[in-house]
């Protein structure tokens, strides 16, 4: 299975002039702001323009309806949350594999606290499944970015077992951390840690003999040691 990547862009046309990428731009934030504040349902595209301060035409100009708006600004979440991973990797050293697990997760936490729309949306799975890209569901599509990053940064041979185990982590990890959120609005840290209990000793077992993830016992995110 390819890495997955978005389908087509949600825009009726690309803004050419800075002007209109800033209109755009506002557009998407008064899309978060509002989701946050009255859900999907309650949003219209006229919402939406008097938050932005745009006329409603100018909506319309660049998308066709509500839908297209929240499937941009999920785009716009999946772009973020993927460059500050990539930032983080960069910029801090990781005894392996499971640290950098660890950061996506944290990140996905800071993002789901902080981002206007964030929890709203996460990934466009409360608006629809396929809000990200035509064909794969949304988790697909976060999986491929994520696989990309994991063998950017760790060397693993590229698999269809690889694909199929960091799916799984996605998914699973996915369903706990939205647990996490809805037990406390900052996410339950004990619910959390065991997020990351789950996906490092899952991904462990899947990746026993690749060279590039073998260890003989992984640390636990409350310190005790997860052995093979």
């Amino acid at each position: 299975m390819p890495a997955e990547e978005c389908g087509e862009a949600p825009l009726r046309r690309q803004p050419a002039q800075r002007r209109s990428a800033r209109r755009v731009e506002r557009m998407l934030d008064a899309c978060a702001d509002l989701m946050d504040e009255i859900g999907y349902e309650s949003l219209s595209t006229t919402r939406i323009a008097e938050r932005a301060g745009v006329a409603i035409g100018s909506v319309y100009q660049f998308f066709p309806d509500k839908r297209a708006i929240a499937q941009a600004v999920t785009r716009r979440h999946v772009e973020r949350f993927v460059s500050r991973i990539g930032r983080r990797f960069l910029l801090e050293d990781y005894r392996g594999w499971w640290e950098a697990v660890d950061a996506i997760i944290d990140e996905y936490v800071e993002m789901h606290r902080t981002v206007p729309g964030f929890r709203s949306l996460h990934f466009g799975d409360v608006v629809d499944l396929n809000l990200l890209d035509a064909v794969s569901e949304n988790n697909m599509v976060i999986a491929g970015r994520l696989r990309g990053l994991l063998l950017q940064e760790y060397g693993l041979a590229d698999s269809e077992e690889l694909d199929l185990a960091i799916l799984v982590a996605v998914e699973a990890g996915d369903a706990v951390l939205k647990l996490a959120f809805r037990r406390d609005p900052h996410g339950a840290p004990e619910i959390v840690a065991e997020a990351k209990r789950l996906i490092r000793g899952y991904l462990n077992r899947q990746f026993v003999g690749a060279s590039a993830w073998e260890k003989p016992a992984i640390p636990s995110s409350s310190g005790a040691r997860c052995e093979e």
